[in-house]
């Protein structure tokens, strides 16, 4: 597993939870009161400052009528090649392709007109 890879692994739950509050129209603190948890801890793991186990998730999900679905998958080395590319790039070329990556994915939560972003 390379260094994306175990990235997106250790952000998961937080992303996934995110995701689901986000499709569901449901802020930090109604997904707390509903689930019965401090805002607090919705944002710790939201931010990738907390983990969860499986079940924990399930219940966060299951409070606001989501659930999870797993699927096992062969290893795609797809990664690795990116991975290898930004290795490469100096601490400044980084910089700016995560910020060019993060004004798009802004444009895509706006419902903007999307450009592609040039790296």
């Amino acid at each position: 597993m390379g260094p994306s890879q175990r990235g997106q692994v250790e952000r998961l739950a937080g992303n996934l939870l995110k995701l689901a509050r986000l499709e569901g129209d449901v802020s930090q603190r109604e997904l707390a009161e509903a689930a019965n948890v401090a805002e607090s801890a919705i944002a710790e793991i939201e931010s990738g400052a907390r983990q969860l186990s499986l079940p924990e998730l399930a219940h966060l999900l299951d409070s606001i009528d989501r659930e999870l679905r797993q699927q096992l998958a062969p290893y795609d080395s797809h990664d690795d090649i990116l991975d290898a590319t930004e290795l490469r790039l100096s601490a400044d070329e980084q910089a700016h392709r995560r910020a060019v990556q993060d004004q798009f994915a802004a444009q895509l939560r706006q419902g903007a007109t999307l450009e592609t972003p040039v790296t």
